[in-house]
């Protein structure tokens, strides 16, 4: 029963985390325009990445309760600890305490500045790769179908979202508009007023 609670929660903890980037990306590059405001989209990135930290709490205690692999508490916190998978098991606790650290920061975020709020949450693309990377090699499910098309499927997705989003932060910005300068003068606005004047009169006889 606890393998299945662990396996479960370890999906479950990765699509809401790969849909919390998927909406970030969303939201910062604009893509849905005035369809949706960025204070709902925000909400949810923000819901999602709660989620999935909650989904991950699951997945660790009951890791920490199966009997068939014996896990510690410094198995569970400490990168590269456990006897079992080492290495997959150090990518899944980095990735743990990166979102511990992403979902503080959204509450934190007033006290911080949106420089560094920033600046951490550039960090979300290194948290969901430790947690693709910990999902692919320890995962029993990684092979069948359902394994495979949801990790494919959502490295695919952001993937191309960050590219999107790289190329619209590079592109070069719309110069605003500017006022248009004044015509020179032609050769007709030099003439003299009676030269330029229309001669709609008849000619006064001598």
């Amino acid at each position: 029963m606890t393998w299945i609670v662990i396996r479960a929660a370890g999906f479950v903890a990765y699509l809401l985390l790969a849909l919390s980037a998927v909406w970030g990306l969303v939201v910062s590059t604009d893509l849905l325009g005035r369809s949706a405001s960025k204070k709902t989209l925000t909400f949810m990135h923000e819901s999602l990445a709660v989620g999935s930290l909650l989904a991950t709490a699951v997945h660790m205690l009951f890791v920490y309760l199966d009997e068939f692999v014996e896990f510690g508490p410094k198995d569970l916190f400490v990168p590269g600890s456990s006897e079992w998978e080492p290495l997959s098991v150090a990518f899944g606790v980095v990735a743990f305490y990166g979102l511990v650290l992403i979902t503080v920061s959204f509450y934190v975020r007033k006290f911080i500045g949106q420089k560094a709020w920033r600046f951490i949450h550039f960090g979300s693309f290194g948290v969901f790769v430790g947690a693709a990377t910990h999902g692919i090699m320890a995962g029993t499910d990684t092979a069948t179908p359902v394994g495979i098309g949801i990790y494919a499927g959502s490295i695919v997705i952001i993937l191309a979202l960050a590219v999107v989003r790289t190329l619209m932060t590079g592109a070069p910005s719309r110069p605003a508009g500017r006022t248009p300068r004044p015509r020179p003068p032609s050769a007709a606005d030099k003439a003299s007023p009676a030269e330029a004047a229309p001669s709609d009169s008849l000619p006064v006889p001598r």
